[in-house]
Formats: C-alpha cells, structure tokens, sequence
C-alpha cells in the first residue's frame, strides 16, 4: 500500500482526495490519499516520521511555509517560491537522516495548460489579484507565456498596486485578470474582489482560480460586462496529472 496525501489548513474539502481515490479505484491500485490538517506548519516534521508517504500536496497556508522543511526545491519551485507537490525520495536521505524530500510546482503547468487556450494577441498585461502561493505560480505561468503582469494586494507597495489604485486606464491597460484570493469560494460565495468592474470590456478575460462555485461573482461581474470567463477547474485537474507524473518518475 502506498499513502499519498495533502497537507493545509483548514481541509473541509479537497479536490485532490477525490481525483486521486477515484483514480485509485478505477485503476485497482493499493494506494490511500488521506487528508491531513495541520493547524501549524511545525506539525509537519512529526507527520513525515509519523507515516511512510509517497508523495504529498500542500495547499493554503503552507505553500511557502513548507520550503525550510525540504532538502531541495526543483528549478520552477525555486523560481516561484512556493510548492504544492512533494515527492518523498525513498532511495536518498535528507539533512535529518530521514527520507529525501523534494518539493515541486505544478500549479503553474495546471494554470498554463488552462489559460493559453483564451489568449489572444491583444492580451498581453495581467492583473493578479493577490499574493500568496498561488499567486507565485500564476505570476510565473504568466510571463512565460509572454505576458507583463502586476499584483493587486490589501497592503500595498511601490510595486503592487493597491485595490483603490485601479483606475480606469489600469484596467483598460490589463486586460487579463486573474483572482488568486479565496474571495467568493463556497461557502462565502457573496464576497468578489473590490475592483471597478464597470471599467471592464469584452476585451477582458477574467480567470478565477476558485472552482467551487463553478461561476463566482467575481466571474459572473465580468461576464455581466462581456468578457471571457474561467474558473478555476482545468487548472486542478492539470496539477493534479502533473503531481502524478512527479512521484511516479
């Protein structure tokens, strides 16, 4: 029996749980995915000795939190700054004597995969709406596809823009849009970004990387406008085929 699973804080659902069980089912393969909340990221070390794992994700909060406690970092995560895949290298040791572990991205193979389809060639500045992991991975994904990008956070900087910075030749000149916060994840599905939504075209295209609710109202504000609109679902489903790739090379 192999044990895979994800580390987060709080894990009242998990789309991995269910992608992975399933696939385990349909496979006929004697592996587990567990979740395991861990309400510090000090708890982490005691979980490693705890369990033989093969791999773990890492969601919100431990995205950057979790980076001391690997031995090494793959080249993208190392760039991003923020992991959400760990595979446990069996063959090697770590600093502390125990299994090797090694953190990865595929948040950002799973965002690219999803948005390249709705670029076009006037799409060429973005707009990040927030700045934790997540956004890391999408900032990333971003340029190398060639875009410029700027964040938007609650504390701003002379860098990243404020949200009652957002003028209306701010958003004229990004027309992409990507939310990266948990405003308007079920259950609080009446909250959105504070951003002039009346500034946007059907030249916008907004990307939430939210999947449940399917349509936030972050997304259902721009669609109201015209614009493109996409959540956040290809994207899991892609990290999550990458994540699989990454513990079974």
């Amino acid at each position: 029996m192999k044990y895979f699973g994800i580390i987060g804080f709080p894990l009242h659902v998990s789309f991995s749980r269910d992608y992975f069980t399933n696939y385990f089912r349909q496979e006929k393969m004697a592996a587990q995915y567990d979740l395991y909340p861990l309400k510090d990221i000090s708890e982490f070390p005691a979980l490693v000795q705890a369990r033989q794992l093969s791999g773990l994700n890492v969601t919100i909060p431990y995205k950057q939190q979790v980076i001391p406690y690997l031995d090494e970092l793959d080249d993208t995560a190392a760039a991003i700054g923020a992991v959400n895949v760990i595979k446990f290298m069996q063959e090697k040791r770590g600093k502390s004597g125990n299994t090797k572990l090694k953190g990865y991205n595929s948040d950002v193979i799973g965002f690219s995969d999803s948005i390249r389809p709705f670029l076009q060639t006037h799409h060429a500045k973005a707009l990040i709406l927030g700045t934790g992991g997540a956004s890391k991975a999408v900032d990333y994904g971003l340029r190398q596809l060639g875009l410029q990008t700027r964040f938007v956070s609650r504390k701003p900087t002379e860098t990243i823009y404020g949200y009652t910075d957002l003028t209306e030749e701010i958003i004229q000149n990004h027309q992409v849009i990507v939310n990266t916060t948990p405003l308007g994840m079920s259950p609080n599905v009446e909250a959105c970004p504070n951003i002039p939504y009346e500034f946007l075209t059907n030249r916008h295209l907004l990307y939430d990387v939210i999947y449940t609710p399917e349509e936030t109202l972050f997304l259902k504000k721009g669609k109201e406008r015209g614009c493109v609109v996409v959540n956040g679902l290809e994207m899991l489903y892609g990290q999550a085929r990458a994540a699989w790739k990454i513990w079974n090379d």
